[in-house]
């Protein structure tokens, strides 16, 4: 004899969906004398829809910096990011500093912060970067980025797209 809760799945069996039930009858606290009623009447169960905000674009500029290292090797890690990761607009470098912009997709400013503080750590040994620390981040939303430009005092107007000394 199997014990599990009624209408329960075997233990052990996969693909197990997440729904929302209706509340059914006495839903006021009061139970039903005749638990088989619960069982077989009511709405069907329904899956629960999943609310999907949709992604910005986000302007990052995310600053570097730590112990000299040669020029010559910080654009090579500069220049490996940018191969490895297309997406970046511009970098400007100087043998102990560094910053980085580009544009982000995602959901919100916490997402696309996220994803900025980790682009310099995660991609540090695969790209050759030098051992830095992230010493500023900025994130604006698009319409605030365009804005700032508009009004001449947003950021510096960039670099041509690529790798570049200060």
């Amino acid at each position: 004899m199997r014990r599990a809760r009624p209408g329960a799945p075997p233990r052990g069996t996969g693909g197990r969906a997440l729904t929302s039930v209706g509340a059914g009858v006495g839903f006021d606290g009061s139970r039903s004398m005749d638990r088989r009623d619960d069982r077989t009447t009511g709405p069907e169960p329904t899956v629960a829809k999943e609310e999907r905000t949709p992604s910005r674009l986000w302007h990052i500029t995310l600053s570097v910096s730590g112990v000299a290292i040669p020029l010559k090797e910080v654009r090579r890690g500069l220049e490996q990011l940018a191969h490895d990761h297309p997406f970046l607009l511009t970098s400007r470098y100087a043998n102990d500093h560094a910053e980085i912009r580009y544009w982000e997709e995602a959901r919100d400013l916490h997402d696309a912060a996220a994803v900025a503080l980790r682009l310099w750590g995660e991609h540090r040994s695969t790209a050759g970067l030098p051992p830095w620390e992230i010493v500023g981040l900025e994130v604006i939303d698009r319409e605030t980025y365009h804005q700032r430009v508009a009004e001449g005092y947003g950021p510096p107007p960039a670099a041509p797209v690529g790798v570049h000394p200060y």
